[in-house]
């Protein structure tokens, strides 16, 4: 009888997680947009873009990091140190029409790398929902999301995701339940 009602009680909680996951897309227009380096960062957006639907946009420089990670190291130092806003190769187009956005980084020197920054200023993310989403090497979200909040001050930010560098084997379940917690999903 007990292992009727705990089936049952889990049958119940696994159905209304799954009503919680497919409600929050109804209609919200969605866009995910990231910044990789390595391809983990990469590999997330294309996970979370399987089980949502939502458009992708990766952000690019003018003038490209290098590609010897020493090399990438250095400049991206120098830019978080200045402060910088490198400029971006490609705009967005018709940003006003998304509702919510899931924002990928990884996590350098405890907080987003410039280009990502670059974003945040060039775009008005007023009454839009940021999801973000934050692939790191044991750092985890650092001081990603304040610095985020004070880029878009008039956003709501949502719980993010912390993976470590690509997320491994968990990585599906782990999208899965955190889509659920913010209400993403088809």
């Amino acid at each position: 009888m007990m292992k009727k009602i705990t089936f049952t009680a889990l049958a119940l909680l696994l159905a209304l997680s799954g009503a919680a996951y497919a409600a929050g897309a109804a209609g919200e227009r969605a866009l995910i947009v990231y910044f990789s380096y390595s391809g983990n960062t990469e590999n997330i957006a294309r996970e979370i873009q399987k089980r949502t639907g939502a458009e992708l946009f990766e952000i690019t420089l003018e003038n490209p990091y290098p590609s010897d990670y020493h090399g990438c190291i250095v400049r991206a130092k120098d830019d978080q140190e200045k402060a910088a806003r490198p400029p971006l190769r490609a705009k967005i187009a018709d940003f006003g029409k998304y509702d919510a956005v899931y924002l990928g980084y990884p996590n350098w020197w405890a907080s987003i790398p410039m280009p990502v920054a670059t974003l945040l200023e060039e775009y008005d993310f007023s009454g839009k929902r940021i999801i973000p989403f934050c692939s790191h090497g044991g750092g985890r979200l650092g001081q990603s999301i304040s610095a985020i909040a004070k880029l878009a001050p008039n956003s709501e930010i949502c719980e993010p995701l912390s993976v470590h560098y690509s997320g491994g084997a968990s990585l599906g379940g782990d999208i899965d339940a955190w889509l659920a917690r913010v209400g993403g999903g088809k």
